[in-house]
């Protein structure tokens, strides 16, 4: 007989002295990505290559730590690079509509925006202040009587011209007008008409002269009016470039290694000029002149000037690190708002916002795929900005196609940033199969493992690990039992006693529930029996179905019998996946066998239940039984083989060798024992290989002997329990996969519940039946009384039966006649002797 494993090949307890701390309290924060060499080196590479699209993307399942990891390995990372610059957008006074971007060293933004703030607001109070003054009145006023005097003198050397003519100037609505004069007075029309032809015409002729005078003298002062207001302009100009340039020579040396700066200042400068009139009245004043009140945000002079700082590093301790966990279109490359006005949607460049690009530029933004990818508009963008190399802002609807209202088009900002996705590898693969564009922009590929070596270093850091959640939620911090028991907890997520999970996210949840429980408690510390419990409580939480399935196997609705022996009748175990959690569940396997020429019969493939991988291991059956039995004869026989009260898709090949055993069971006659569960796939050679989810198929089937009674925990009143062994057959190669709870261990340890490794399907078959597997012989049979003999027998006799009806009539009569002859023949020898 095959031994049993022993207590201790069940579940790999972690030593409490090898942690080497009484508690988490005692343990400095994680500063690394535990047990993820792999991974790091791909991040390193990536972030420390600058050519272009060595962007990362960075796989791994859900809840393995991967964006917490790789935020803090960046921000460890940016710690030591450079401080990128500011950038701000301010007004294009050639063109409003396309703001330019001034790029500033890094914290220098804020600095600028208050300097030309403050310049703006002072230098327009001191040119009001000017123009209120009594010196700029008095010269306007002086300027204003020169040429007013200019004008007069004009005027009235034309008059005096016009008078020595016989004409006198008219002011009329339509400009000033020649009048004959006779005898001194003005001549009416009907004296003009009472006088001679001739004296008419020469009145005509003089008029003419003082007309082509008159256009003179007016021209000339039309030209003084523009003089004089030249002059006034000048004048203005004068007064306001005293204000602005005592404030921009007392500005510019803090600029003096940024030309962009210094050629903004010069514009503002040039505008400001160009905008006096702006400036001369207060805001109340220019209001109170219009019919209707406007915001005050859009009457202010100075808003034209304003500098809208889009990025400030200021705070920033080297390069930004941003982890963006909504990348909409506007988050990522900002936005242009708009406001209301008199019914109507207005903006300008004070009104840009940065988005996470912004923010990123010359360090490293962090960004869920899926989110990306389910924002269409982002993921096309982003690939354009990165293959650009800078950042556009523009409207949704435009980057659409969308016809939209004229808006602004701001000078796009050259883009220097590291990009790290963080997906699914399924979504890697799909980007790469369907996306070209995708490996051109992100050709580096940092692969987290769900699982990491159980070895000294890597227990360091999961105690590091446990410390830094501690202190970063202010959560009690764990003794070392409970350590000991996250350990454990770990290796059970990964399923290898060699392993731990690097599923972070789970073991960070039941670290918060032990914290509730010790909190309850009035513990200082966490302890074992606290994350126990917090174990065993999400297992609660989620058991309700399997609870269910385990009463109405006790109840007899579901038929699995633990007890007595059954022939071509198995117990399988399967694993239910409902969400959150996962169990065994025992399935009840039966099979019969019979004459005839269809070979082995899955009814779960006839009746579209079974899956492919099921088939398929099916289908090795009948190689295992060609190459074990069928080498001196046909394989003839129908054999059925069925999971019973099964009512939905069957797929897997864990059961195959549970399957093969129920088929030498029926083949060979010889019962199996019920309280005995399978679990393993088989290969045609006859080898049992892994499965997974070994431990839940064992603490399922485990669970329904314990409902229906072990020996040992209802003694003497289980009706079946002194006759009755329970336990669980595995692949030899799951053994390091054993992280058993500890109701199983503690029921092994006292001798009511087995669990057998085995490598052959001879080794389990011998523990099911409890008869010898047997050995082939030289002459090629098998030991006598041995299962192999039998079922090698009954094959036999099942080709012979089939040979024999297969023949005609006349035939059969004929052989049976020789066979009495024979039998006759015998038995007269006998007689005789």
């Amino acid at each position: 007989m095959i031994a049993e494993l022993s207590v201790e090949k069940l579940r790999k307890k972690c030593d409490t002295q090898s942690l080497g701390c009484e508690s988490s309290a005692e343990v400095g924060t994680l500063q690394a990505i535990i047990g993820q060499e792999r991974a790091v080196r791909a991040l390193r590479f990536g972030l420390g290559i600058k050519d272009k699209g060595f962007n990362v993307y960075v796989t791994g399942m859900p809840g393995t730590g991967r964006t917490t990891a790789v935020k803090r390995f960046l921000e460890e990372i940016a710690r030591k690079a450079p401080t990128p610059p500011d950038w701000c957008y301010v007004n294009n006074f050639r063109d409003p509509y396309r703001p330019e971007a001034l790029r500033l060293p890094a914290g220098k933004a804020a600095g600028f925006q208050a300097d030309v703030e403050n310049l703006v607001r002072v230098t327009i109070r001191d040119i009001r202040n000017a123009f209120e003054s009594e010196e700029y009145a008095a010269d306007r006023e002086q300027t204003v009587k020169t040429f007013q005097q200019q004008k007069t003198e004009v005027l009235e050397r034309l008059n005096q011209e016009a008078q020595g003519e016989g004409f006198l100037l008219k002011p009329t609505p339509m400009g000033l007008i020649s009048v004959p004069l006779h005898k001194g007075k003005p001549l009416t029309e009907e004296e003009f008409l009472t006088i001679g032809q001739d004296e008419r015409d020469e009145i005509a002729r003089r008029q003419q002269k003082v007309n082509e005078m008159l256009e003179t003298s007016l021209r000339q002062a039309r030209g003084l009016d523009r003089s004089a207001q030249e002059a006034l302009q000048k004048l203005d100009q004068e007064v306001a470039l005293y204000a602005i340039r005592h404030q921009m020579e007392h500005l510019k040396p803090a600029y003096q290694d940024l030309p962009e700066v210094l050629s903004y200042l010069e514009q503002v400068q040039q505008d400001m000029l160009a905008h006096i009139s702006d400036f001369k009245a207060e805001p109340e004043e220019a209001e109170a002149q219009l019919p209707f009140p406007i915001p005050a945000a859009k009457h202010e002079p100075g808003r034209r000037y304003a500098v809208n700082v889009l990025v400030d590093n200021s705070s920033c301790q080297g390069a930004p690190v941003i982890l963006e966990l909504n990348p909409t279109y506007s988050h990522l490359f900002g936005r242009i708002e708009q406001e209301a006005q008199f019914g109507a949607l207005t903006t300008d460049f004070t009104l840009i916002r940065r988005g996470s690009l912004h923010r990123a530029n010359g360090g490293y933004l962090v960004l869920p795929v899926e989110d990306v990818l389910l924002n269409s508009l982002s993921w096309d963008s982003l690939k354009r900005a990165l293959e650009n190399r800078e950042i556009t802002i523009e409207d949704a609807g435009e980057r659409l196609g969308f016809a939209v209202t004229k808006s602004l088009r701001p000078e796009p900002i050259p883009l220097d940033v590291k990009v790290v996705l963080i997906g699914r590898p399924d979504l890697y693969q799909a980007l790469l199969a369907y996306d070209e564009k995708f490996i051109e922009l992100f050709k580096v590929k940092a692969d987290f493992d769900t699982q990491i070596p159980r070895t000294e270093e890597n227990l360091g850091n999961y105690v590091a690990f446990v410390s830094t959640l501690c202190n970063d939620e202010a959560l009690h911090h764990l003794d070392a039992s409970a350590l000991s028991r996250v350990v454990e907890y770990g290796s059970r997520l990964a399923e290898d006693q060699e392993k731990l999970s690097a599923r972070f996210g789970e073991i960070a949840n039941v670290i918060r529930e032990a914290n509730y429980y010790a909190g309850l408690e009035n513990s200082q510390l966490v302890t074992g029996a606290h994350v126990h419990k917090a174990i065993e409580e999400r297992y609660y939480r989620s058991s309700l179905i399997q609870e269910r399935i385990q009463e109405m196997i006790t109840r007899g609705l579901i038929k699995i019998d633990v007890s007595g022996s059954e022939v071509g009748q198995v117990n399988g175990i399967s694993v239910l996946q409902l969400g959150d959690t996962s169990f065994g569940q025992p399935n009840r396997i039966t099979v019969s066998v019979g004459l005839g020429h269809e070979g082995l019969i899955d009814i779960e493939r006839e009746a579209r239940l079974g899956g492919p991988i099921h088939t398929k291991g099916f289908m090795i059956l009948s190689g295992y039984l060609a190459e074990r039995y069928t080498q001196d004869k046909p394989l003839n026989l129908s054999a059925r083989l069925v999971f019973e009260q099964s009512y939905s898709d069957v797929e897997g090949d864990s059961a195959s060798s549970t399957e093969l055993y129920a088929i030498l069971s029926a083949l060979s006659g010889l019962p199996i024992k019920q309280g005995i569960a399978v679990t393993g796939s088989v290969n045609q050679k006859g080898e049992v290989q892994s499965i997974g989810g070994v431990n839940e198929k064992i603490e399922g089937f485990f669970e329904t002997c314990r409902l229906n009674g072990l020996h040992g925990e209802q003694g003497e009143h289980s009706e079946h329990s002194e006759h009755s062994e329970h336990g669980v057959i595995i692949p030899e190669s799951n053994m390091t996969n054993l992280m058993l709870k500890e109701e199983v261990i503690e029921a092994v340890n006292k001798g009511i519940f087995h669990i057998w490794a085995v490598k052959t399907i001879d080794e389990g078959i011998e523990i099911l039946t409890g008869v010898p597997a047997g050995q082939r012989q030289e002459d090629g049979s098998f030991e006598e009384g041995s299962v192999n003999d039998r079922v090698n027998w009954r094959l036999k006799q099942m080709a012979e039966m089939l040979l024999y009806f297969g023949k005609d009539r006349e035939e059969r009569d004929k052989e049976e006649r020789e066979d009495e002859e024979d039998k006759e023949g015998e038995e007269n020898k006998e007689g005789k002797e």
